[in-house]
């Protein structure tokens, strides 16, 4: 075999593995909004049962950042990789196979960002995002500052220190999002 077919399987061996790589992260992100919701559920529903419990819906923003954070980094990479394999990945095989049409060279990750309705998609997503992982840790909160009177100054540190690290999460969510259409 050629110097030329062997650097091409290779290349051709890194984007199987950046695929791969790609549906574990997707797949994980994804569970993450159902974990989310299902430790949203157990933590409310056990806060709601007796005023005492009213602290723990302090728990609820730290499983938003926590969580949301975690979403957000893997919902990077995936991106990334499909960056990395669209703008070079994709050069470095045209390089070795002389093969000028991009639709034809892993077509599917150029095509799939051109569709006509990918950005309300995709703000769409970012809406669900921002609504999961942020403005529930939000009404967490305001539920916790409404319902305890005079909480100790310690707790009302650390509730005010939740609401800023919510905002940076809402940011960086909208920072990441990735709305961009086309290549």
């Amino acid at each position: 075999m050629s110097e030329k077919g062997s650097s091409l399987e290779v290349l051709l061996a890194e984007y199987n593995c950046l695929k791969s790589e790609q549906a574990q992260r997707i797949g994980f992100r994804d569970n993450l909004l159902y974990v989310t919701l299902g430790v949203f559920g157990a933590v409310v529903s056990f806060a709601v049962s007796d005023p005492a419990h009213y602290y723990a819906l302090l728990v609820i923003p730290w499983v938003c950042l926590i969580l949301g954070w975690t979403y957000v980094v893997n919902d990077e990479k995936i991106s990334s990789i499909g960056r990395y394999i669209r703008y070079t990945l994709v050069d470095k095989v045209k390089e070795h196979t002389r093969h000028e049409d991009l639709e034809t060279l892993f077509g599917w990750e150029i095509a799939h960002r051109s569709d006509k309705h990918r950005r309300r998609r995709k703000i769409q997503q970012l809406i669900v995002d921002e609504i999961t992982f942020v403005v529930s840790g939000l009404i967490a909160l305001a539920a916790f500052w409404f319902l305890v009177a005079n909480p100790p100054i310690g707790v009302i540190i650390l509730s005010w220190a939740e609401l800023i690290l919510l905002i940076a999460l809402g940011v960086e969510t909208f920072i990441y999002a990735d709305l961009a259409k086309g290549r």
